[in-house]
Parts: C-alpha cells; sequence; structure tokens
C-alpha cells in the first residue's frame, strides 16, 4: 500500500525538504540534549531524579498529546505562520527556563513551553513531507525526522561543554537564542504542495483523498499502530532521558574513549546514528514495504540493547552499541507517519499523525519517570532494560504478523 503517485512541484519541493530539516534541528535539542541539565539541574534545585525527570515528561506528553489540535491549525493557518510561533516559543522555553529557581518554574519553562513550541514544528514538517513527496514519503519524512536527530549532533559537544564552563543558566540562555534566530529564518520560506493550494484556492478540497480522524479513530489498524509506536517510544526514550544516569551507575560516564568521555561521546554516536536511521530505513520502506522494515529494524534495537546490558562495564562497547540501538530505534518517526498516511491518505494528515503521534507522549511517560521508579524501586537498571527489550521484540513480531496482513485486508482510501 506504498503511495508512488508522483508528486507536482519539481525542484521546489526539495528546497521544502532543506527548510524543513533545518526547521527540525533547530527544536530538537530540548529532548536530545536533556540528559546533560539533568544533574546540574538537581544540584541546583535540590530535587531527585524522578522529579526532574517529570520536566521531559512533561515536554514529551505536550508535544504529542496537543498534536493532533496543532495538526488542525496548521491545516488552517498554514505552515509558514504556526511553525514560526513553534519556534519561538521553543526557543522562549529555554530562556525563560535559564532563570528558573524552582521545580515547578522549571516544569512551566522548559517543559511547557517547550512541549507546545516543538509539537507545533514537528507535526507541521513531518506533514509537510507526507504531502510534498507521496512518492518517496518514507525518505522524505526520514529526512525531516533525521534533522531532529542531526540537530542535536552539532550541539551535544558544545552544550556539554558550556554546562562545565560557564554552567547550565548561561547555557539554556545562549543555545535557545541561537535556535530561534535560525529555526525562524527558515520558517519563512515554508509553504503547503501546490495540489492542497489549488485545492483550497478553488474550494475544492474533496480532490484531495483522506480519512477524516473521526474514521480513522475507528478502526483495528490505527490502534495497533498506536499500540506499537508506544512500544517503541517507551523504549527509546527511556534511553534519551536516563542515559546519563545509568552511564554513571555502570561506571563508563567519565572514562576515556578514543580521548573523549564516555557519555558525551555516546550521546553525539547516537545522534549520528539515530539521524541515519531515518531517511535510511525510510527508503528502504518505500522499496521493500513498511512492515517488512518494522520487522528488521525493531528486532534489531531489541537485540541491541540486549548485548548492551550485557557489556554495560566496557565503555568502547558501551559508546559502539549505543549507536546500534539507536540505529534500531529512530526510524520509528519515519515508518509511523508514512504508514498512517499510506493507509488513510493526504486530505487530514497532518491531524490524523497527531493522534498517532500521541504515542510519543504515551512513552514519555512509561520511558521517563516510571522508568526511573522502576529503577528507584528495584535498586537496578536490568529490570528497566527488561522490559524495554520485551517491547522491541513484541512490536517487531505485532508489524510483520498481525499489522502486515490486517493493512492488505483492508482498504480506507
Amino acid at each position: 500500500m506504498v503511495n508512488t503517485q508522483p508528486s507536482s512541484g519539481g525542484g521546489e519541493r526539495w528546497f521544502q525538504l532543506v527548510l524543513g530539516v533545518i526547521c527540525m534541528m533547530a527544536i530538537s535539542s530540548p529532548q536530545y540534549t536533556w540528559t546533560l541539565f539533568t544533574k546540574p539541574l538537581m544540584g541546583a534545585l535540590a530535587v531527585k531524579l524522578p522529579e526532574i525527570q517529570v520536566t521531559f515528561s512533561i515536554l514529551i506528553v505536550l508535544q504529542t498529546f496537543l498534536s493532533p489540535a496543532q495538526g488542525f491549525l496548521v491545516d488552517r493557518f498554514g505552515p509558514r505562520f504556526l511553525i514560526s510561533v513553534g519556534i519561538l516559543l521553543t526557543g522562549l522555553s529555554w530562556l525563560l527556563a535559564s532563570n528558573a529557581t524552582t521545580i515547578t518554574q522549571l516544569y512551566l519553562t522548559y517543559g511547557l513551553f517547550g512541549g507546545v513550541g516543538t509539537g507545533i514544528v514537528y507535526i507541521g514538517i513531518v506533514s509537510q513531507m507526507v504531502k510534498w513527496f507521496p512518492d518517496r514519503r518514507g525518505f522524505a519524512v526520514g529526512m525531516v525526522a533525521a534533522g531532529y536527530g542531526f540537530g542535536a549532533i552539532l550541539t551535544t559537544i558544545p552544550i556539554s561543554a558550556s554546562i562545565a564552563e560557564r554552567g547550565y543558566q548561561s547555557t539554556l540562555w545562549t543555545f535557545g537564542l541561537i535556535f530561534s534566530m535560525v529555526g525562524l529564518l527558515a520558517a519563512q520560506g515554508l509553504k503547503r504542495p501546490p495540489r492542497e493550494r489549488h485545492a483550497i484556492l478553488t474550494g475544492h478540497l474533496e480532490e484531495l483523498s483522506g480519512v477524516s480522524p473521526a474514521a480513522m479513530l475507528k478502526t483495528p489498524v490505527f490502534w495497533l499502530m498506536f499500540v506499537m509506536m508506544t512500544m517503541l517510544s517507551t523504549s527509546g526514550l527511556m534511553v534519551i532521558s536516563q542515559t546519563a544516569a545509568f552511564a554513571r551507575d555502570f561506571g563508563v560516564a567519565s572514562l576515556i574513549v578514543m580521548g573523549m568521555a564516555a557519555l558525551p561521546l555516546a550521546l553525539t554516536v547516537d545522534r549520528i546514528t539515530n539521524g541515519l536511521t531515518r531517511p535510511f530505513f525510510g527508503w528502504v520502506s518505500d522499496n521493500i514495504g513498511r512492515e517488512n522494515t518494522m520487522f528488521i529494524a525493531f528486532m534489531l534495537e531489541g537485540i541491541a540493547m540486549f548485548a548492551w546490558l550485557q557489556f554495560r562495564d566496557d565503555p568502547v562497547l558501551f559508546v559502539l552499541l549505543s549507536g546500534v540501538v539507536f540505529f534500531g530505534w529512530g526510524e520509528i518517526f519515519s515508518l509511523f507517519p508514512s504508514t498512517l498516511t499510506d493507509t488513510f491518505g493526504e486530505r487530514h494528515a497532518t491531524t490524523n499523525y497527531g493522534f498517532l503521534y500521541m504515542a510519543q507522549g504515551v512513552g514519555s511517560v512509561l520511558g521517563g519517570p516510571m522508568a526511573a521508579q522502576l529503577h528507584e524501586a528495584t535498586g537496578s537498571w536490568i529490570p528497566v532494560f527488561g522490559v524495554v527489550i520485551t517491547l522491541d521484540i513484541l512490536a517487531a513480531l505485532l508489524a510483520f504478523v498481525v499489522l502486515k496482513p490486517l493493512r492488505k485486508k483492508r482498504q480506507y482510501i
């Protein structure tokens, strides 16, 4: 059911792709460098890890749970205006968080403003790509999703160094300002794809085929994908939010690998593989099918997580296997939106993906504070790893054994 219909727009769509990648890079750091701020924030605000991780959950929950409404607004007012607003809110979240003196203020700045802002940009850019590239949907969505993963490559080491040299407050202020300026500039060139512009101008929206959100929510295919994305989100967000914590517990965080401490090096490698996997597996799925690709990628993550746990005290393998884990995880952000739009069409693609993207919010709660609570209760990361490994392997089996025949059986558009 992969859409092979060529898109109109010619070279214009590739320019839109570049702008989309830049916008995604500008909003990636609040999620992907969060783990670098947890320790200094715990000390400054005098709170424990589970309380700090609530900030991360607020960020992801608002980023995801508001996605249907944000998607509707992007469709209604257009990508340029809404994504500009999202960029500004994201930058403001760091500027305000730099002056937070209580955990509540941190929740309301880094969590609230960051969640709303990044959510608008993320859902808006992804929905743009599934419309601009119906013939290369997996690859195009993978590229902008890679921008979200790659963006932190440019900032992880500078942010880590800035925190060490100037403190987390100055770091939040400086980088928040940079993100706002870069993202806002790129957002000014965004526009709707030609077919959508024509349908709006002529009042013939029926020219765009697709299933409405209300109808989609009644289908078992949607809810199966929602459960699967929740399972994978839980696994990946556990690693993203807790890497610094379990690296220190495993005793490898400060060990030197290739002239660099293992933790920041692992985070940098993670960003590279987390970015590469999205267009790569998106391209693979355009050629061999979405569910087949899901099975391969999800199983890869489960196996890599198991190996990572077995060699957790080896700093070299800790760094290398962390990269493999993310290579098996990050592709969910190209495979799921592509599969959803293949299944339910373009007309309501932004709002429809907003509903599916809420699974990321559920995963943030399970992989953030609940994973931290499980660690606190058991005194070990082994049960946490055991749970997420099981989720990875189960999701791989569901993709091949259940989702694939179910999508073949039912034609929605």
